[in-house]
């Protein structure tokens, strides 16, 4: 192979290029190919390594996210609880101070953190016994226009009745003239009322009759067994609903329950501790105005204990115009209490918690609700 490129470089000196015929020139190419072949790839392996190409420019690497830390929030539960303090004389004290109070929850000491002494607005249901008898519906009717009297343009009240079912009235208003109005025209009954159409002890009626060969009922609701048949429990949990959307922390939820707190439990949907979880769950302070007849036959009960349990207060009527002076007492008691704020201390394992405030100076009737449920407190994110 070597003799023959030696030949191929030796003839081309003499003039290869100058052979015109392709024929005779055709062997002569090819073997130059054949000789140049082999020493371009001699060529080639001996060549020096070329320094590799740099690699192509890459963005730079993004930094490394950070683990996102979510933000912790911390929620203040604060308790409120309206207190109203009374002499010996039964006036109200309006000098105390913030130390002077001391609050136990769950039988565990707290910290007042605050103490408010500003007046509230009220928001009144005023709940009328519709079942009384004759000599107390004689002494309470006429002094139900003074009921006005006590309240403040800011207040707002809705007038019901009760006896065995809920008479709702016309709602909320702060319309002092209509209020005197739709008390003037307010009618006690001294019987009960007589039950829907078709209820478990009236028959099928024809316009509010007894339909022909219907049962006779001559002595209606008024006696069975010698049990009354009024639905207190009832009444007081539908007026705690009528408070439901009112706003507690701009005003106070009061139910002014007029009544000889005579109760049927038979007739009532609600029980007692139901109705008074709801109280409590809401805010709401029950003040009672007893009837004479209740006072002498201490049937007077369940008025004391949804005043006692809620932190209101009870008074007993013998006259007419000791009912007009209870009402204005009650307004004011009612829009002027103390309000303490605190934030609970120990374990919150249980919704409901009993509370007992107490004051340090001697001599003094404390009235507060004597507990609260997780409905009636105020959350605030900080």
């Amino acid at each position: 192979m070597l003799d023959a490129c030696r030949w191929y470089s030796s003839f081309g000196k003499f003039g290869l290029n100058n052979m015109n015929c392709p024929r005779k020139s055709a062997p002569f190419v090819a073997a130059a190919l054949f000789c140049l072949t082999p020493f371009s790839l001699l060529a080639q392996d001996n060549a020096p390594e070329k320094p590799a190409a740099p690699p192509a420019a890459q963005a730079p690497a993004a930094p490394a996210q950070q683990p996102v830390v979510p933000k912790i929030q911390v929620t203040t539960t604060t308790v409120v609880v309206p207190v109203t303090v009374k002499d010996h004389s039964g006036n109200l004290v309006p000098d105390l101070r913030k130390d002077e109070f001391r609050v136990f929850e769950d039988s565990v000491e707290q910290e007042v953190t605050r103490l408010s002494v500003d007046p509230y607005p009220l928001s009144l249901v005023i709940l009328i016994d519709n079942d009384l008898r004759s000599k107390d519906q004689q002494q309470v009717e006429p002094s139900l226009v003074s009921i006005v009297a006590g309240l403040s343009t800011r207040d707002e009240a809705f007038i019901c009745r009760f006896d065995q079912f809920f008479h709702e009235g016309d709602g909320f208003t702060k319309d002092q003239d209509v209020l005197i109005t739709e008390l003037k025209r307010t009618d006690i009954a001294s019987r009960t009322s007589v039950a829907p159409p078709g209820g478990p002890f009236n028959g099928p009626t024809v316009n509010n009759e007894p339909a022909p060969g219907a049962p006779a009922n001559p002595a209606g609701l008024m006696a069975i067994k010698s049990q009354t048949t009024k639905a207190l429990d009832d009444a007081v949990y539908a007026s705690a609903m009528l408070l439901k959307d009112r706003d507690s922390s701009k005003r106070r939820k009061v139910i002014l329950l007029i009544s000889d707190g005579q109760n049927g439990a038979k007739f009532n949907n609600h029980s007692y501790d139901e109705t008074k979880a709801e109280l409590l769950r809401q805010g709401i302070i029950v003040y009672s105005v007893a009837t004479g007849s209740s006072y002498f036959e201490r049937k007077f009960n369940r008025l004391v204990n949804y005043s006692r349990d809620t932190g209101g207060d009870i008074y007993y009527g013998a006259k007419q115009q000791a009912f007009s002076e209870f009402y204005s007492r009650i307004s004011e008691e009612a829009r002027n209490q103390y309000t303490l704020y605190y934030s609970p201390k120990g374990e919150r394992k249980v919704d409901y918690h009993s509370i007992e405030v107490r004051v340090r100076r001697e001599g003094l009737t404390v009235l507060a609700r004597q507990g609260y449920y997780g409905g009636t407190l105020i959350d605030s994110p900080k």
